[in-house]
């Protein structure tokens, strides 16, 4: 299965990658390791898992502005997701994307967090503002 969705490109770049998906917001200060990508929020769907080269699904983050800051410096370490897919991105993501070169999409056609699931093979292409999902 294959389906392409189209919506808006807020920090342009292309990658290809397996999903890793949340229906949960994520914060990324506290909630993420900048140092080896691990989710460590206690009680997070999410929790004990690698968000390094993957593309990371999510709605939206919550939390201290400071997590635009650890996304750069997720980016520094090269602990950073390849890509982010947002139902609605907040400003808290769309800067730690720029700072961190993150592609990052958001308000496709249909809730990523619903259409995509753990394992999902995309391809994100922010400069041109569609996704790919394949599914085996």
């Amino acid at each position: 299965m294959e389906i392409k969705l189209r919506r808006r490109a807020l920090v342009k770049g292309i990658v290809e990658g397996e999903a890793l998906v949340s229906r949960q917001p994520i914060s990324f200060l506290g909630g993420v390791d900048p140092a080896t990508g691990i989710i460590m929020e206690r009680g997070h769907e999410l929790e004990g898992c690698i968000v390094t080269d993957k593309v990371l699904v999510f709605p939206h983050s919550k939390g201290s502005t400071v997590s635009s800051y650890v996304l750069f410096s997720m980016a520094r370490r090269g602990t950073k997701p390849l890509g982010i897919v947002n139902t609605v991105s907040d400003p808290i993501v769309a800067t730690g994307c720029v700072l961190g070169n993150i592609p990052l999409l958001d308000k496709l056609e249909i809730d990523p967090t619903k259409a995509i699931v753990t394992g999902d093979y995309l391809i994100l292409n922010a400069t041109e503002g569609f996704l790919v999902v394949r599914r085996s």
